[in-house]
């Protein structure tokens, strides 16, 4: 049987630029399974209009090695797109771009295989090896390798005031499946904080003349949060950050954790500013049958199936006081949460969790006891900080893996880049 130097398990962007990267290093001969039929990035949430929260510098590759045949400028001029982007004078790709442009970069790479459903992983010490057990049509298949990297991704979350639904109410990650039959209903009612709760709520404003629905917008954030995109504070999405977060006592680190999200989870300012702009639109000739409640948290959720209606027991958290809202339709863009997959329990003694019981990524992004076999994409954020899901941070993670992978440094790892010290200077 055929061993490789490292597995990558999951296909999203950060594996996927792993798989770009390494491509050219002739000493490293690595394998990457995915359980879809092909790379598609959060395809329930391809609205046709909206942008990514990143400039194209942070695609697969770009941050570690601006010459890569595999950059976002590469995919443009293969496809005869590069001069109409550079017309448009915007450093933000589209959604649907980006996802187009991950297929187009995943069709180059020989060593990606698709309809892979890793069901176990075990660790066999006569040769030091992890075996990785997968289903492919039904069929039974094994690899082995010295490394794995885990790039399955944050899968998504529902509040436990969900607990035991049964109803058609739609996760954010299904949206665009499901987005005519909210339309349908009379009533819709959309629950979070985040952008992807900001775009479904413009994308059904900008119909709500059309269809006539009743549209509710239920955030418990005290306000609806611009991301904070000033440049000093986007010196924390840099490996002096890193490097200070890493170093704090995990009381302190998870405590900033919770306070940090509007950092990375908030919404756009262009997007707030288009909601406004696009109700003061609808106002025109008279109330806009819509809704926008803040410091609501959601308690309770339950469905009639008689009616189609769903009643959302919220309370206002500054009034401490409590209320009902009847919808048919319910979205809950709630986000994601890094779960460990089920399929590391054979080697769960090998690997390494903190006090919270999460896993315990070590600074060179390293979550088993040995400090160099098992590494992880992404699900850091309590070791990492906001860099952990940063797009533009992907680059600079995988250069670490490969220079633990390799024992050198293909992709020069830049050390120090901000002007701001975030700790006692030395």
């Amino acid at each position: 049987m055929r061993s490789y130097d490292f597995i990558g398990i999951g296909l999203g962007p950060y594996n996927l630029g792993l798989a770009c990267l390494t491509a050219p290093i002739a000493e490293l001969d690595g394998l990457f399974l995915e359980a879809r039929d092909d790379v598609s990035w959060h395809p329930g949430m391809l609205l046709e209009s909206s942008r990514l929260q990143t400039p194209f510098l942070a695609d697969l590759v770009t941050l570690a090695d601006p010459t890569s045949p595999f950059s976002f400028l590469s995919y443009l001029k293969e496809i005869g797109r590069l001069y109409p982007f550079y017309i448009r004078e915007n450093f933000f790709p589209l959604r649907v771009e980006y996802d187009a442009y991950c297929r187009w970069a995943a069709a180059k790479l020989p060593n990606l295989r698709f309809g892979h459903q890793v069901t176990a992983v075990e660790y066999d010490p006569t040769d030091d090896r992890y075996v990785v057990t997968a289903t492919v049509d039904g069929a039974v298949v094994t690899h082995r390798a010295r490394h794995l990297v885990l790039g399955t991704g944050t899968p998504p979350h529902l509040p436990d005031a969900c607990a035991g639904l049964t109803s058609d109410a739609v996760h954010n990650s299904r949206y665009l499946a499901h987005r005519d039959a909210l339309r349908a209903k009379r009533s819709i009612t959309v629950v979070g904080s985040g952008q992807s709760a900001a775009e479904i709520y413009h994308d059904l404003l900008g119909d709500i003349g059309t269809h006539g629905y009743q549209l509710n917008w239920v955030t418990r954030s005290p306000r609806f949060f611009p991301l904070e995109y000033t440049k000093l504070t986007l010196e924390m999405t840099s490996p002096d950050y890193v490097d200070y977060f890493h170093a704090l006592p995990e009381p302190t680190r998870y405590r900033l954790e919770a306070e940090q999200k509007g950092l990375f989870k908030g919404i756009s300012a262009d997007l707030v500013n288009d909601i406004y702009d696009l109700l003061y639109a609808c106002s025109v000739d008279g109330p806009v049958n819509t809704r926008l409640l803040t410091n609501t948290e959601l308690t309770e959720v339950t469905y009639d199936e008689s009616t189609g209606k769903h009643t959302l027991r919220l309370r206002h958290v500054e009034q401490e006081r409590d209320f009902t809202l009847d919808t048919e339709g319910l979205v809950l863009a709630t986000g994601y949460r890094y779960e460990v997959p089920a399929f590391l329990e054979p080697i769960r003694h090998r690997l390494r969790f903190d006090d919270h019981g999460r896993l315990d990524v070590a600074r060179n992004y390293s979550v088993d006891s040995t400090g160099r076999g098992v590494f992880l994409q992404n699900g850091g954020t309590h070791t990492h900080s906001v860099t952990s899901p940063d797009l533009g941070m992907g680059p600079y993670r995988n250069s670490w893996i490969i220079r633990e992978l390799l024992g050198r440094e293909p992709y020069p790892i830049e050390k120090s880049i901000t002007f701001q010290d975030f700790g006692v200077p030395g």
